[in-house]
This record gives structure tokens, C-alpha cells and sequence, in this order.
């Protein structure tokens, strides 16, 4: 519910942050829902073993912060402006967070 003193969503503008297995996509989607600005950047993939295939969680956060920093940028607009932001993410890869400290207490599991 939009309050006196905020913005109002720029004419419906939705961020996309699409989390895949080879890299982060963010996109801004404009009111006639075409895209408007797309940034995307791959991350690295770790093999501890054959047929086994690990990401760094602190990578897939920092790709997925910057990529969508990034797009909102090539917009022209900031978070504030949005209407809403949707989210795709891996859904074959696990991770497990240490409930103390928010920090993975190891790589996602592919």
C-alpha cells in the first residue's frame, strides 16, 4: 500500500531475477510487459568430484544483487520505482544456511 512521502511505482516496472545453474539474469520488464533493460553474468562452476557440480553461494547472492543493480540502472530506475520483482530460481540445488549466523556452511549442491 503506497503511503504519503514514498514514490509510486514507475508505470508498473517488474525486475526478473532469473537464478541459473551457468548464471544470473536480471531484467526490467516496462508496463506492456517488454523488456527494458537485461544484464546477465556468468558464475563459475566447482567439480569436487566426477559428475558432481557445487556454486558458491556468496557468488550466486553477488551475481544476483549486481545484475539486477545493474539493470535497474540501464533503466533509468530505482527499487523504490518498482512495482514488484519476480524471482527464477535453481530448483534442482540445495543449499544449507546456519540458522545463527545466516551464512552457508557450504557450497549449493547441484
Amino acid at each position: 500500500m503506497w503511503h504519503p512521502g514514498q514514490q509510486q511505482a514507475a508505470g508498473g516496472h517488474i525486475l526478473v531475477i532469473d537464478q541459473g545453474t551457468t548464471s544470473t539474469r536480471a531484467i526490467v520488464f516496462g508496463p506492456d510487459i517488454a523488456p527494458v533493460a537485461i544484464a546477465q553474468q556468468e558464475f563459475p562452476q566447482i567439480y569436487p568430484q566426477p559428475g558432481w557440480v557445487e556454486h558458491d553461494p556468496e557468488m550466486l547472492w553477488s551475481t544476483s544483487l549486481s545484475m539486477a543493480r545493474q539493470a535497474l540502472q540501464q533503466a533509468g530506475l530505482t527499487a523504490a520505482q518498482l512495482a514488484g520483482i519476480g524471482i527464477a530460481n535453481q530448483r534442482e540445488t540445495t543449499m544449507i544456511w546456519d540458522r545463527a549466523t545466516g551464512r552457508p556452511i557450504h557450497n549449493a549442491i547441484v
